[in-house]
């Protein structure tokens, strides 16, 4: 049995996410000869090939596919037992709450401290990219998760649910309606996956010509209004997150037929931790809705 080494996984996921050895190399801070040699000593390890090169590409093999879709939560694993141990090193135990934007923990931290006094409480901000991965990479204890996402290895306990709106452009045909149908967007460009509006697949994702149009590459709700107050597609958001990022070029018009956005507490399903238990107890019983 042949025990596999966290920095070639390392440096394997760096090439699989360049498909290149010199920016993998760069990206690493190491010389591209050393990259090379670690891969083709990982590759005589696994007794597989990870990537098939040519002189002008660099390919995942389904081998490597496999080993990437393992390695990255095998890493983000092997970070967050490395983080947990410094904080225990460090003393008074820490506790992060992750949450999305347009969600406002500050109760729960409240009452949570109250009842846990010997807890260090930090919060910290995610995205949709990454309200999981903090999780898995020990970043945060607890997120505080906006569905839909993947379920698997987690715990996840519902909170509250709240309506979701299109964001247009003020000078839009429809910006000025009191409310849509989701008929009604039919022809608009969707700045977000479909699986994040999983309706948007009813009503023609693809559009009339049957193919989808590129999405840009958006990481925060800033951008996604940027884009949508340039009138290049609109955006689906919940109402917390419609009301937080008001701005004056750009509308928010409730869909009737949008199901609500779900927001949920969500722990690795393997921290049996009572601290967790402890911080699930009180999100339980605050009014996450209550104006604040």
């Amino acid at each position: 049995m042949t025990d596999v080494d966290l920095r070639k996984l390392r440096y394997f996921v760096a090439v699989a996410e360049e498909l290149h050895f010199g920016r993998a190399a760069e990206r690493l801070h190491i010389a591209q000869p050393v990259l090379s040699r670690q891969i083709r000593a990982l590759e005589h390890e696994l007794g597989v090939q990870v990537f098939a090169r040519t002189k002008r590409s660099t390919e995942l093999t389904p081998a490597g596919r496999q080993l990437l879709d393992d390695a990255r939560p095998l890493l983000s694993s092997a970070e967050a037992l490395r983080r947990r141990a410094v904080q225990a090193a460090r003393g008074p135990k820490t506790f992060t709450i992750g949450f999305m934007p347009g969600i406002t923990v500050t109760q729960a931290v409240r009452a949570f401290e109250a009842l846990r006094p010997d807890i260090d409480v930090e919060v910290l901000r995610v995205t949709t990219l990454d309200q999981v991965q903090v999780l898995y990479d020990g970043r945060a204890d607890v997120s505080v998760v906006r569905l839909p996402i993947d379920q698997r290895g987690l715990s996840i306990r519902p909170l509250f649910e709240e309506p979701r709106l299109a964001m247009l452009p003020a000078d839009h045909r429809l910006a000025d309606k009191p409310a849509l149908d989701l008929a009604d967007l039919a022809d608009e460009h969707l700045l977000q996956h479909a699986d994040q509006v999983p309706e948007w697949r009813d009503i023609a994702i693809e559009l009339r010509s049957g193919r989808p149009r590129p999405l840009p590459d958006l990481n925060s709700v800033e951008e996604k209004l940027e884009h949508v107050a340039s009138g290049r597609g609109i955006s689906i958001l919940p109402l917390s997150v419609a009301a937080y990022y008001q701005r004056p070029d750009v509308n928010a018009v409730p869909v009737n037929d949008l199901s609500p956005n779900k927001v949920c507490l969500a722990w690795l399903a393997s921290r049996r931790s009572r601290t967790i238990q402890d911080f699930a107890t009180v999100a339980d019983n605050v009014d996450w809705t209550r104006p604040r």
